[in-house]
């Protein structure tokens, strides 16, 4: 199985179970960050930006003050793929710097 086929609802629910503050939503995982400051959640929304050029898969954001959310989705596969998985996990630790 690839990085882009789509998961069993099995699969993202042992993931959400495993991750506090993920949520499914329909076809896509999602989560909000939160900052003490407009500034500082405009460079964590840059982090995930370069992240996911680097990797070439790009997630919805909503930049507010103090609050950025985030969602995962492969929209070619119409669902949840590993690589949603793997990238909400690295936006974990983009937030942790």
């Amino acid at each position: 199985m690839g990085k882009r086929d789509r998961l069993s609802d099995d699969e993202i629910a042992g993931f959400v179970a495993a991750h506090p503050g993920w949520t499914r939503t329909g076809e896509r995982i999602e989560r909000s960050y939160s900052f003490p400051d407009y500034r500082t959640g405009v460079g964590f929304a840059m982090r995930v930006a370069l992240l996911a050029e680097r990797r070439d898969h790009h997630p919805d954001m909503i930049l507010s003050w103090g609050r950025v959310q985030v969602a995962w989705s492969t929209h070619d596969a119409g669902g949840l793929t590993a690589l949603d998985l793997e990238l909400a996990e690295l936006t974990d630790g983009l937030n942790a710097t």
